[in-house]
């Protein structure tokens, strides 16, 4: 896929504070990309400098092929931006506004009006046509700013923080409208919310202290939890059978750690934690079976992205994290 977005070295200094620290990467056609961090990594100054609301300090961001700096108006002309909160002119109805927002974007007429129809549609904005948006819950807030984000079919879509405030089927519909539009599009997405990652992002990056600490798809990323390929296993047998499950367990090859999830009367219950993240499901099965145990549960974990999280960023808070070993294959040609 063609590269709609390249980040080369970016800077953003606020005085003595270095907010954004000297990072690059690249984004694809295509491409979902969840833009993760605490908060005060620099993830909304990232998304301000992309789309020219703040200037860099250094370093270059080009979109379709069009400098930030040098050509401003044609990066916006192919840039959707949904601001961190949402903000909009709050004594307009939710219509007023779009309309609004398809004028300043060149349209006029019947295809003006198709446009805003499309959108609301797609954003579920029926209900709240005709109400100030002073009066609008946090979430149809969000969602009129989401509909001004994609009224005009933009190349590329910025979103921070796309469905926060949202109930849970509002953000299952975001969700699924992001999901659509993403193979036509490029979408950078801020979020805290680490199963949006799951639901809709091919990508993730993770930022911490104004660097790029992680780098690679939700599997990759996965794949450097503890919890990767660990093994739960649940059988029936008595309490009396448990020290003798345990050992037998821990002798298994590959197996390094066992943790008691159980130890009830007539249940047992294991998470067995393997070497080196290697697959041990094989084993554990082949060896329930030779000792007969009624096994109820026999389940591989693929690792937990939240642990993965909080992992790296208190490493880099720390000063240890060795970014190099995070780094996934899109920052391999870099």
């Amino acid at each position: 896929m063609e590269t709609r977005v390249e980040i080369k070295n970016l800077r953003k200094n606020f005085g003595p504070l270095t907010a954004v620290d000297d990072i690059s990467f690249q984004v694809s056609q295509g491409e979902v990309l969840g833009f993760l961090g605490p908060n005060g990594a620099g993830k909304s100054t990232t998304m301000k400098m992309i789309t020219g609301f703040l200037t860099p300090t250094a370093g270059t961001v080009t979109v379709a092929g069009y400098d930030i700096v040098q050509k401003p108006l044609e990066v916006k002309q192919r840039l959707g931006y949904l601001p961190e909160g949402a903000p909009a002119y709050p004594d307009m109805t939710s219509t007023n506004y779009l309309d609004f927002v398809a004028q300043i974007r060149g349209f006029r007429g019947k295809k003006k009006r198709q446009r805003i129809a499309d959108t609301v549609t797609r954003v579920n904005l029926e209900n709240v046509l005709h109400q100030p948006i002073d009066t609008l819950s946090k979430g149809f807030k969000r969602r009129v700013g989401l509909a001004q984000a994609i009224l005009h079919d933009p190349e590329v879509l910025i979103l921070d923080e796309p469905t926060d405030g949202l109930d849970p089927n509002q953000k299952h519909e975001v969700r699924t409208l992001i999901k659509n539009m993403a193979t036509e599009k490029v979408i950078i997405l801020s979020t805290h919310i680490l199963e949006e990652v799951h639901a809709v992002c091919t990508r993730a990056i993770i930022i911490a202290d104004g660097k790029i600490v992680a780098d690679g798809t939700p599997a990759e990323l996965e794949a450097k939890s503890q919890y990767h390929n660990a093994v739960t296993i649940t059988l029936r047998a008595t309490t009396d059978k448990a020290a003798e499950v345990r050992q037998s367990l821990l002798n298994l090859p590959g197996v390094f750690k066992l943790d008691i999830l159980a130890e009830e009367e007539s249940t047992l219950s294991y998470q067995v934690f393997p070497q080196a993240h290697r697959s041990i499901i094989g084993e554990i099965s082949q060896h329930a079976r030779s000792q007969q145990w009624t096994v109820t549960e026999l389940q591989v974990d693929k690792g937990r992205l939240d642990e993965v999280f909080r992992s790296i960023t208190a490493e880099k808070k720390h000063g240890s994290v060795n970014t190099e070993n995070w780094q996934g294959k899109k920052n391999s040609d870099q």
